[in-house]
């Protein structure tokens, strides 16, 4: 699909349809990266808590470990929000890109129920073994804000696809409006982000509708550790710091984000 027959996003209704927490919300048509974007705002001492950043087309976009990704022009949701940390302790900062997961297949049971999307710890939403989208948390220096970054496929077609695992809504036979899904993807992660802070970490909410949303739990998984450390075993559980246990047959293994290069399922090689 060509970039003239999809749909610009349009910011006067994203500034009209978005509640608190976020207070300044810009479109830009271009840009490498909006993740960069942010934390270049940040280092330059601008408050970016409450700001949001869509752009059209992300030339430089990056997953975990810097892996690269790119999708043609509109045919994403690419964006990335400031989140202010004061008052909630370091440890649970692990949790905000697993409830912006949460939010993102809130907002996606409401514009199209009929696409069964799930989390795969730590940062992806899947629909059966595909991507639909992926996010990235990355602490700002040197004030205590975080930036997490957001690339769902909305159009993307199989043939666009930098990736095979790669799908979107378009592929699942929904028609969603851009816009539209961007205002209920940031408001329903605004709603988290306020439990989240006034928890000062994960309520009771958000694990048990992480645990409802999970498709990494209850399944044999093989993660990847710096080194090539392999830990196999059953994934149990998320613990209140967002880490996934798993059960090696011998002993519990808590393993968290940051520290595990790759999650896949037990019989992959």
């Amino acid at each position: 699909m060509s970039p003239e027959l999809r749909t610009a996003l349009d910011v006067a209704a994203l500034r009209s349809n978005v509640a608190a927490p976020w207070q300044r919300i810009d479109v830009v048509a271009e840009t490498g990266s909006t993740n960069a974007d942010l934390l270049a705002r940040a280092a330059a001492g601008a408050d970016i808590a409450g700001t949001v950043l869509l752009t059209e087309f992300q030339s430089s976009g990056r997953g975990r470990h810097g892996r690269s990704w790119s999708a043609a022009p509109r045919s994403q949701i690419a964006m990335s929000v400031g989140v202010g940390t004061q008052g909630v302790p370091t440890d649970a900062w692990g949790w905000l890109p697993l409830l912006t997961g949460v939010a993102v297949v809130d907002a996606l049971a409401v514009a199209c129920p009929a696409v069964p999307a799930g989390l795969k710890w730590p940062n992806d939403v899947l629909v059966g073994t595909g991507k639909l989208a992926g996010i990235l948390a990355e602490v700002a220096a040197p004030s205590p804000q975080i930036v997490v970054g957001l690339g769902l496929n909305v159009s993307l077609t199989s043939q666009e696809a930098p990736d095979p695992r790669a799908t979107s809504l378009t592929q699942h036979g929904a028609d969603v409006d851009r816009t539209e899904l961007a205002c209920g993807i940031l408001n329903a992660l605004g709603t988290r982000i306020g439990a989240w802070r006034a928890a000062g970490g994960a309520d009771e909410a958000l694990v048990r509708d992480y645990r409802a949303h999970s498709l990494t739990l209850g399944t044999e998984v093989r993660a990847t550790l710096p080194g090539d450390r392999a830990v196999v075993g059953t994934a149990t559980d998320i613990d209140r710091f967002g880490r996934l246990l798993i059960d090696d047959g011998t002993t519990t293994v808590t393993v968290a984000a940051g520290d595990i290069t790759h999650l896949r399922p037990a019989d992959t090689a």
